[in-house]
């Protein structure tokens, strides 16, 4: 697994649009600060000459992981997300809240903690910008194989809703079908199982290395 990768963002005020217009963010200032998010108050000029405002939630980034083992399911997580006020179904995944840590190995640190399983090997799988009309949050999903159990006296301690988080394995086939059927409804972990099965079809070939540079990454996540 590779241990190093850029932390890059890109700008918008320096992007050029279809016709050549330069996007430029005349005044720009934080309207709230969280726990985790922010959002950013941006005036920006627009092709027409007027200055329109964009809220945007700043984020500073997340990875998931599809943990395929050797009989093809996949390892799934049951937790609650009090937004939609229930649990869903979601793959291994985490925030990238400590600063300067690659996201491969953000990405083993949540599986580790989530689920009490290390892989010998990472590929990444998809990269994904999660909603682009009110957010830079970017995240990257990696496929985790050759999963091993860690030692009970070794594993994570559970805090918040991992308390009351379940862990199964799930055949991918059946995973594609809950996807299908409406009862997997977590966007990082559609996009995940969708982007799985159709490696798995292609017997893993194409798949990018870990330490892919990640220019999406957000600036502030380190």
């Amino acid at each position: 697994m590779t241990s190093t990768e850029p932390a890059e963002s890109t700008d918008p005020a320096e992007v050029s649009g279809a016709t050549g217009h330069r996007y430029e963010t005349t005044e720009s200032s934080t309207a709230y600060t969280g726990r985790i998010i922010s959002v950013r108050r941006d005036l920006v000029r627009m092709p027409d000459g007027d200055v329109s405002q964009r809220d945007v939630i700043v984020h500073p980034g997340a990875v998931g992981i599809v943990a395929l083992d050797e009989d093809h399911r996949v390892v799934l997580v049951h937790q609650y997300r009090h937004p939609v006020g229930g649990p869903l179904w979601e793959l291994p995944a985490g925030i990238l809240d400590v600063a300067g840590e690659p996201a491969s190995l953000a990405a083993a640190r949540e599986l580790a903690e989530e689920t009490g399983l290390w892989a010998d090997r990472y590929d990444l799988l998809v990269d994904v910008w999660s909603s682009p009309g009110m957010t830079d949050e970017a995240y990257r999903v990696f496929l985790a194989r050759g999963l091993h159990e860690i030692p009970a006296a070794q594993r994570h301690v559970p805090e918040h809703e991992e308390v009351d988080m379940g862990v199964a394995r799930v055949d991918l086939d059946e995973a594609v079908r809950q996807v299908q059927r409406g009862e997997i409804t977590n966007g990082m972990a559609v996009i995940g199982l969708l982007a799985a099965d159709r490696c798995r079809s292609a017997d893993f070939t194409g798949l990018r290395p870990a330490g892919t540079p990640w220019p999406a990454r957000p600036a502030h996540s380190g």
